[in-house]
């Protein structure tokens, strides 16, 4: 592709060092990789930490979100991120797992992929399914990010008034729709 294709958001986590060092420094390590790649980073959330999910699972993570812009289909933007996620040790033994690095395309523009009752299948996937079902295509906006305050706050840090195409809420009011307890939990680093 020759054009830059719209603003996507990133979400950059981990709880486990890598080569880079402690969690923090591979997520900074890891947006100079993604500019490296020849996407063009709009803006970077301030960096948090949050609460291992699920509760008990591991150490607490470090977690951003940022607008990049680039001219890669989201599916070469997510080879990109597995490249990048590899590089810095990432290794999918267990779903939601600890883990040294973390990227996920929140959404790529206003994109539903690959439509939307494949979207609205995954995003009303119950609690239990989560756990063991793994889609095996691009699924996009991704089907969590309206129930998880990890990645709400640091959105909303970058890209508040952003609407899920869907759902018709923008990441403020899908924020604020969280329990306060779960806000509250995730702290500026």
């Amino acid at each position: 592709m020759s054009e830059f294709q719209p603003l996507s958001a990133i979400a950059l986590g981990g709880n486990l060092p890598s080569d880079a060092g402690p969690p923090e420094l591979t997520l900074r390590q890891a947006l100079l990789d993604l500019e490296a790649s020849g996407l063009k980073l709009h803006a970077v959330s301030r960096f948090f930490s949050t609460p291992c999910f699920p509760a008990g699972a591991g150490p607490d993570y470090v977690n951003a979100v940022t607008l990049v812009q680039g001219e890669q289909s989201p599916e070469e933007l997510l080879d990109i991120l597995h490249t990048i996620e590899h590089k810095h040790g990432r290794a999918r033994k267990q779903r939601w797992g600890m883990r040294t690095l973390d990227l996920d395309i929140l959404f790529f523009g206003d994109a539903v992929l690959p439509d939307p009752q494949v979207q609205a299948q995954w995003r009303d996937l119950p609690s239990e399914q989560q756990l063991t079902d793994i889609p095996g295509q691009l699924i996009l906006p991704h089907p969590r990010l309206q129930d998880r305050a990890f990645v709400l706050v640091p959105l909303c840090d970058v890209a508040p008034n952003w609407v899920h195409p869907l759902l018709g809420k923008s990441a403020a009011e899908m924020c604020a729709a969280l329990q306060e307890e779960d806000i509250a939990a995730v702290h500026p680093l």
